[in-house]
Formats: structure tokens, C-alpha cells, sequence
């Protein structure tokens, strides 16, 4: 049966995670997992745990007891509903004691220690190299999670992860990134662990690589810069434009940082030359999608072009582009309007028209849309982007527009917040008396982006 060990750390003093700036050991990292598997219950686990350290002692405790872990796209009452019928027996993983996340819930246990200072790193294995204590090894068909998206209908998409797929994308993207070349890199994320990307970047990179990866998650520039400094060099900073753009605004003064990796939504190339010239560093952005795992990178600041994984290739039918190759078994749409250049090259025009991509999070206006006219009480209505410039940078932010007599835009609001995820709520949420659909009931692009212009000035009027 074909394997693939849990860590490629190579010894068991070799750091695996940092807490608060303290290091934990690849042992220390192995009895966690082992104590909180022994906790676990059902063959399902939704894993919330908002520490970046005990949501991949969670992980690494599924794996080893043969559990999968859901990681839906969010935890809304309505999604949640959804996960119980597609997974009776699910429990929930968490370490906040105020969760209500309708379903049984496991506490993450006390566990670690405070950990001694750090030892010096070992030195990353070589591509292949087995580790020299006991480390378990997983079947590489065996599901380590499943991952959903939200379709026009909001009915969330599985997709099930093996843990060779998510090893082979992992490790084929490490070299690419420069994270194997044998020293230990520190991985502090901006992103939760449970979102593709994070899970990617920040667990499944530091477990699978060498690597080490930060319990936090800072959102604020100042707990940005904390966390970097909390620990050593090599550091590596995964986030996303938004975070990037508040950071290069805020003058907060920032510790050295030897990669910035980027992704959930495109980059400029002037952005991304900000970014390197101001924190004296390079800039990697990543490409991927929850379907297909992470397939391409580019330095943004010095081209266009995005370069595939090794094994992947890029086809053309009935107009779609496709992945396929590599850690993709299956034939794989994009949702992306793509030029393919070579033979592992490729550049990216933009999403298509129906996509939205919030905060990291991505959903489709015709869902976002169905949503807002299932509430009672709502005769029309529709989401739309609006465009704030910033310097020479401009943030997209959601809003609506919506016929509802008689409601209240705070009411409104509450409702939607059961029904989609919070990134998600529109701001501002306009009510109007008309929407300005056609004759054949039909609410083009421009005559909506007009409409909502219109509507905008007026609420942003003093």
C-alpha cells in the first residue's frame, strides 16, 4: 500500500509549530495528536478550532484514527443543517468555549505544555528522505478531508481530498516556492487554516516540507508585524491583497520578511512591486481553486505569466479550460477566463461574470441574489460590486440594491447573516422602490451598475 508519513521532519527535536513565539518539537507536535485522537468520535469532524496549532494537531489526530475533516467554506446556521445531513455522525472540533455550532462538540483538551526555548532547527530532508523516529505513515487513498464550495443554488459542492492528492500538490509546489531547500521557514498566515489556501500554505506546507507554521492568526497590521517578529528566520508571510494593502497603508514598522506569498484574489504588478520594495523581500502569488488545490505561482512584480506545478497541464474544450495532471486525477474545470502560452504557462484574464471572491471566500452572484429574494417580504432585489479607489489600488466591497416595502435595512441584514457567510453581507444594503429590469424582466449589468451609481451618491450624500 502506497504511504506517505505525516511529517517530513526529520528528527523528533525538529520544530514543527510555534506558540506565542515558543517552539514545539515534531514529538511534542506526534502526542498531541495522538491524545486528542483518542477524544474523537464519529468517522466525521467539522475542525473549528481557531488556533493554527491545534486545528493541525486535529487534522494530524483524524488522519491517524482514520477520520476525515469537513472543512466547509462557512458555518452558518443553514450550512451547518446541510452538514448534518450529509454527515450524520459529524462532531465539531473546538477550542472556543462559546461555540454554538449546532452539533456535538469535542473541546480541545489542554494539552501543550509551555515548551522549552527552541533548539536549533534540523536540517529539511531531501525529497524522499524518511524520517528517523517513528512518525505515522498515511495511506495516500486514504480521504483526509472534504472540502465544499456553495453552487448558484447554496447547496455546498464536496469534494473529497485524499491525502496523497493534498501531499503531492504540497510538496510538488515546495521546491517551486523555494521552501525545501533545507533550512526551516516559519509560516505566519493571515488566513485561517480551514480555507483552502491556509490549509495549504500554512498546515499542509509546514507538515509535509520541513517546515514550521505559526498558532496565530493576526488580522490588525500591528498583530501582523507582532507575529512575524514572535518568530525566526526564515519567515514567510501568507496572505491576501486586502492584508497587503492595509499593511503598506498603515506605517506600521515591519520585521524583516524573507517571502510574502499571496492569493484569494488577484494581484497588481504595481501592488506587488510595493510590497518588495518596501519590505525588501519577494513576492509570490499563488493560483488554485478549491477543486483543484494550488497548480501555479508567479513573481507578480516581474510577470504576468503564471507557471504551472509539475505534472499539470492546462486543455481547451467547448470553450472551458481545464486541469488535469500531476496531483489532479480528474479532468477539472477553471472558472476563470485563461490564455494558455506554453506547455506549463499560462495568464489569467479575470474570473467569469457570475463569480464573486470576498476576503478569501468565494461565492456566485446568483446565489448571493437567490438568497436575498427567498426572504419574505423582498419583492426584487440583487448584489452588485462597487469600486473604491485607494491611491492606485482599488478594493471591491459588495452592496445591494433591494425592493422590500415596509422592512427595515437592519432586519434585512440580520436575515441574511443566517443565510450566507459574513464576508458576504453587502455594505451598503440600498432599499429602493424599482429595480430597472427590462421587458423581458431581465436586469442587465450596466443598467444595474448605473442604477446602483445612482443610488450610492445618494446615500453617501451629506
Amino acid at each position: 500500500m502506497d504511504t506517505i508519513a505525516l511529517l517530513s521532519h526529520a528528527s523528533p527535536t525538529a520544530i514543527v509549530a510555534y506558540r506565542s513565539g515558543l517552539a514545539v518539537t515534531a514529538r511534542q507536535f506526534l502526542d498531541d495528536a495522538h491524545q486528542v485522537a483518542r477524544g474523537l468520535s464519529g468517522r466525521h469532524v467539522l475542525n473549528v478550532c481557531a488556533d493554527r496549532y491545534r486545528f493541525t494537531v486535529g487534522l494530524a489526530a483524524c488522519l491517524m484514527s482514520e477520520r476525515i475533516s469537513l472543512l466547509p467554506s462557512t458555518h452558518t446556521p443553514q450550512v451547518i443543517a446541510q452538514l448534518k445531513n450529509f454527515a450524520p455522525d459529524a462532531s465539531c472540533l473546538t477550542d472556543d468555549a462559546r461555540c454554538d455550532i449546532e452539533l456535538p462538540q469535542i473541546y480541545y483538551p489542554d494539552l501543550v505544555p509551555p515548551p522549552a526555548p527552541p533548539p536549533a532547527p534540523s536540517p529539511t530532508p531531501s525529497p524522499g528522505a524518511q524520517p528517523s523516529f517513528d512518525v505515522p505513515r498515511i495511506p495516500a487513498a486514504q480521504v483526509a478531508a472534504i472540502v465544499f464550495t456553495s453552487g448558484s443554488t447554496g447547496t455546498p459542492v464536496p469534494y473529497k481530498k485524499t491525502w496523497g492528492l493534498l501531499a503531492r500538490c504540497v510538496q510538488n509546489g515546495a521546491p517551486r516556492l523555494g521552501l525545501l531547500d533545507g533550512r526551516s521557514h516559519a509560516l505566519v498566515g493571515t488566513v485561517p487554516g480551514q480555507h483552502m489556501y491556509g490549509f495549504e500554505s500554512t498546515v499542509l506546507l509546514a507538515l509535509l516540507s520541513g517546515n514550521a507554521l505559526s498558532a496565530e492568526r493576526p488580522f490588525y497590521p500591528a498583530d501582523i508585524a507582532a507575529a512575524v517578529q514572535r518568530v525566526p528566520r526564515p519567515r514567510v508571510l501568507v496572505t491576501t491583497p486586502i492584508h497587503l494593502r492595509t499593511l503598506l497603508t498603515s506605517g506600521v514598522e515591519f520585521p524583516a520578511v524573507d517571502l510574502v506569498m499571496s492569493a484569494t484574489a488577484p494581484l497588481s504588478g504595481e501592488l506587488a512591486r510595493e510590497v518588495e520594495e518596501t519590505y525588501r523581500t519577494s513576492l509570490l502569488e499563488i493560483y488554485g481553486s478549491t477543486e483543484t488545490g494550488q497548480i501555479a505561482m508567479r513573481r507578480t512584480a516581474e510577470t504576468q505569466a503564471w507557471r504551472l506545478w509539475p505534472g499539470v497541464h492546462l486543455s481547451i474544450a467547448n470553450d472551458e479550460v481545464y486541469a488535469q495532471g500531476g496531483h489532479i486525477e480528474q479532468l477539472t474545470p477553471l472558472c476563470d477566463v485563461i490564455e494558455i502560452t506554453g506547455e506549463d504557462r499560462f495568464l489569467l484574464h479575470g474570473r467569469t461574470a457570475d463569480l464573486v471572491n470576498v476576503a478569501g471566500k468565494r461565492s456566485s452572484f446568483g446565489y448571493l441574489n437567490a438568497q436575498l429574494n427567498a426572504i419574505p417580504g423582498v419583492v426584487d432585489g440583487a448584489f452588485f460590486l462597487r469600486e473604491e479607489t485607494s491611491g492606485s489600488t482599488g478594493v471591491a466591497r459588495l452592496a445591494a440594491v433591494v425592493v422590500a416595502p415596509g422592512m427595515s435595512v437592519a432586519g434585512l441584514t440580520e436575515q441574511l447573516r443566517q443565510l450566507i457567510d459574513p464576508v458576504f453581507l453587502p455594505r451598503p444594503l440600498l432599499i429602493v422602490e424599482q429595480l430597472p429590469r427590462n421587458a423581458t424582466g431581465k436586469l442587465p449589468q450596466q443598467a444595474l451598475q448605473g442604477f446602483a451609481d445612482e443610488q450610492l451618491r445618494l446615500y453617501e450624500a451629506p
